[in-house]
């Protein structure tokens, strides 16, 4: 079984193969998640702890999290799925995934450093990788540079420089995701006074349009008085000229 091995913090990643079986029987009924001790694997890995993070069995299928079998299934997946990717609108596929158990078929088996030991191993720790690419979030930038509200966090975006096809020197720099400045904070105040005025405007119309049934109604009562009075007046009328 080849094991992958991955150092967040180094940026460097490793392939051992483990053929020894006695070895191997201590990864074997382990989930996806679970945490390993190093020492099991070998001497160079005292100290080390990984975590299971995937594989791959010798047909290539993938592990997916949650399946709680380490055998192959075929589930019927659809968009929003681990191992699916929708090539229609709506569409639902059923896809061949490997349990989340550790088996004796996964033929690669993915395992991320969560503790580093005491010695270091050529290829995985002892050196290290820089990242191209720095966070965008202006949150991020701030965590990663340790800084302050008061603190500009334009001045800290990091950028790489590069010659451009027509031999000019270009610095490209990520747009940095929600910064707070001076204009969005006027334009939050903006949607809040739209949402204040229409919040207003709404109890107004409603206050006039309660007075304008008010008036209708009382129309329509004076109305009604007025014809029955009317009914009346003429009925009373009619009788004293049938008595006359």
């Amino acid at each position: 079984m080849k094991i992958n091995i991955a150092c967040p913090t180094t940026g460097l990643q490793k392939v051992v193969e483990i053929e020894d079986e006695v070895k191997l029987q201590n990864l074997y009924e382990r989930r996806m998640a679970q945490e390993v001790d190093g020492s099991t694997l070998g001497e160079e890995f005292e100290g080390y702890i990984f975590r299971i993070s995937g594989g791959n069995d010798k047909q290539g299928f993938p592990m997916r999290q949650g399946v709680l079998t380490n055998t192959r299934v075929r589930l019927l997946c659809k968009k929003g799925h681990k191992c699916y990717r929708q090539r229609r609108t709506g569409e639902r596929k059923r896809k061949s995934v490997r349990g989340c158990i550790v088996g004796q078929d996964i033929a690669v088996l993915n395992l991320v450093v969560t503790k580093v030991g005491s010695a270091t191993i050529p290829g995985l720790t002892d050196d290290s990788v820089p990242r191209r690419l720095g966070p965008k979030r202006a949150s991020n930038i701030r965590k990663l540079f340790n800084l302050s509200k008061e603190d500009d966090v334009r001045q800290y975006v990091i950028a790489r420089e590069y010659t451009n096809k027509k031999g000019i020197q270009v610095r490209k720099a990520p747009k940095i995701q929600r910064l707070v400045t001076p204009l969005t904070l006027q334009r939050k105040r903006a949607r809040k006074a739209d949402k204040m005025n229409s919040v207003l405007k709404n109890k107004e119309e409603a206050a006039a349009y309660k007075k304008v049934v008010a008036q209708r109604l009382a129309e329509q009562k004076e109305a009604r008085r007025s014809l029955i009075s009317k009914r009346r007046s003429t009925r009373k009328s009619q009788k004293m000229a049938a008595s006359s």
